[in-house]
């Protein structure tokens, strides 16, 4: 069996939690972040800048080459993902397709709450069947350009078509396909989204704009907020189907790993013990 490149299918597909943080398309927040110990790194272009070409370098800068070399396993230490910038009711493809083209192991759909908008999401990362190679539905719809993919992967471009397809449809596939869900119309649908839509590998709770639609803007902790993030959990539990938590902190992990949450997305928090301390010293604090 081929060594995954995929770090996180990797995790999730033998039931172990995942590491991950949120980076802007910025080569020099790619190469601070490349010799971390996260499993992931999630670039945002939803409400930060799209811009392909930095988003390129960024994958590039992510890379340790020592790290590749060393290893038994091929495939970069921290897997690149892309939260793209439209909500599913767009069905905006060509961020997912760009993406996918430059090497991203997954994309990251926001506001996902019909199944309509969720078969669009799985659609968009798959390329069509191959003569003679039948592929189950949802039917690809991505354009063909694999070379920059197969480079930055680290195989051919038949040896791309072959790995590139969306897990755990093919359960051989390196691309992850998330789905946020974020307001009340997805949670309702999000049943019929995981039954009817094969591909999702993780879905993702929407806090933030969930917690507007109820009128309780970032009270997370909110028994309303509470309620929500738990129809999320049972459903996906239900079906096997891996929860990501986006504002996990040292004072909530705990709760967050008891929960259930398999996908868990920190801060990139920098300390300054020197500073602090000299803040202290000098009354400055």
């Amino acid at each position: 069996m081929t060594a995954r490149l995929n770090k996180v299918i990797a995790h999730l597909g033998a039931g172990r939690h995942v590491f991950a943080s949120f980076s802007p398309a910025d080569p020099a927040a790619a190469l601070d972040f490349a010799t971390t110990s996260y499993d992931a790194l999630v670039f945002e272009t939803e409400h930060k800048p799209w811009d392909a070409i930095a988003l390129r370098d960024s994958f590039q800068y992510l890379l340790d080459r020592r790290q590749i070399r060393s290893s038994d396993e091929p495939g970069p230490a921290i897997t690149p993902i892309v939260r793209i910038p439209v909500n599913g009711a767009e069905k905006a493809q060509w961020h997912a397709k760009q993406a996918l083209d430059l090497g991203a192991f997954g994309i990251v759909w926001p506001h996902i709450s019909t199944v309509d908008e969720a078969r669009n999401a799985v659609a968009a990362c798959r390329y069509p069947s191959l003569p003679g190679e039948p592929r189950h539905e949802p039917a690809g719809l991505r354009g063909d350009s694999p070379s920059a993919a197969a480079r930055f992967w680290g195989i051919s471009n038949q040896e791309y078509y072959e790995r590139s397809d969306v897990w755990p449809l093919d359960p051989d596939g390196e691309v992850l396909v998330a789905l946020m869900i974020e307001d009340q119309q997805g949670i309702a649908n999000l049943p019929r989204i995981l039954d009817e839509v094969p591909g999702i590998g993780l879905v993702i709770v929407g806090e933030g704009d969930m917690s507007q639609e109820l009128g309780i803007p970032r009270q997370y902790d909110h028994p309303r907020m509470l309620a929500c993030k738990r129809r999320i959990l049972d459903t996906c539990v239900e079906r096997g189907v891996p929860v990501g938590h986006p504002h996990v902190t040292a004072d909530n992990v705990k709760q967050v790993l008891d929960d259930g949450y398999r996908f868990l997305m920190t801060a990139p928090v920098r300390t300054y013990p020197g500073l602090d301390l000299a803040r202290s010293l000098t009354g400055r604090a």
